[in-house]
């Protein structure tokens, strides 16, 4: 058993997709030509966006709108980089929200997390075991 991709249900996959790009420049990878689904190119792992409507065929009994959450869901996608402060203000800048500044823990790892225009919480991280000053 492997991970083969994460599927994250938005309000609109197209504007999903631009701002990951924009906000930390993960490519696309696939755009289904309905509109309702999409893929980051994000390495051997899948970062998916399908539209509302498809989880609604998906789960007769609906599900929670990352988006009009008020608080964010008890999930996080990591995105790891080596420069942490500067991710972090490349997505306030492409509209995400800060939750919590850069920041290093005890164990030498640099963390921050931001909210997207969609819900998604994304933790930014430097890898685990490599320290980064900032």
């Amino acid at each position: 058993m492997k991970l083969g991709y994460t599927i994250v249900y938005v309000p609109d996959v197209a504007a999903s997709l631009n701002f990951f790009e924009k906000a930390f420049g993960l490519l696309n990878k696939f755009v289904h030509e309905s509109g309702t689904y999409g893929e980051l190119n994000t390495g051997e792992t899948t970062l998916s966006f399908a539209s509302h409507e498809l989880g609604d065929m998906n789960f007769p009994g609906g599900h929670v709108h990352a988006h009009s959450s008020a608080q964010p869901l008890g999930f996080e996608i990591a995105l790891v980089t080596a420069n942490v402060p500067l991710a972090h203000s490349k997505a306030m800048a492409a509209g995400a929200k800060e939750l919590a500044a850069p920041i290093t823990k005890p164990w030498g790892q640099v963390v921050s997390y931001v909210r997207c225009p969609d819900g998604i919480l994304v933790e930014l991280c430097t890898p685990i075991g490599a320290y980064s000053e900032y």
